[in-house]
């Protein structure tokens, strides 16, 4: 790291903090030449590779208008999105690796997006996983009947 000052391309750590929710590394620094302080901010840098093998910088927006499109007629806010769209990242970030194919994300879309709305879960699942029949949208709808019937217990 260069002093900004100086530019001597040698400094110290004073001090480390985790800033932004654990996604950033504030580092207070000294330089050994000049004695000034100066601070820098480092964050990791999520990329997803595309199956053509491009990789693109993972990006929140690009998970909404996906799945906007999905919900497109339904009840669904923006927020919503947005808190859909956290939630993805923080479970790609999760997988502890820098690069993450792009169909890690399409399956961390999934889940959020089926607590959230299941019509727009079955638009989005049936593009994602490239629904060929009717049989297939018949399968997913009797999975989603069936974990609710699960998650609401027997009647009483």
């Amino acid at each position: 790291m260069h002093c900004p000052f100086c530019r001597n391309d040698d400094s110290r750590v004073v001090d480390s903090r985790s800033s932004d929710d654990g996604n950033a590394i504030r580092r207070r620094r000294e330089c050994p030449e000049c004695s000034r302080r100066f601070t820098t901010v480092e964050t990791i840098t999520l990329s997803v590779m595309k199956r053509n093998g491009v990789a693109e910088p993972f990006s929140r927006d690009k998970v909404v208008k996906g799945v906007r499109r999905a919900c497109q007629g339904r009840p669904v806010s923006d927020d919503d999105l947005a808190v859909l769209a956290a939630r993805v990242e923080d479970v790609v970030r999760q997988s502890g690796s820098a690069e993450v194919p792009s169909n890690e994300v399409g399956l961390a879309i999934l889940g959020p997006l089926r607590e959230l709305d299941e019509v727009a879960y079955l638009r989005f699942a049936s593009v994602y996983r490239s629904f060929d029949s009717l049989a297939d949208f018949e399968l997913e709808i009797e999975d989603l009947r069936t974990s609710k019937s699960v998650t609401a217990g027997p009647p009483i």
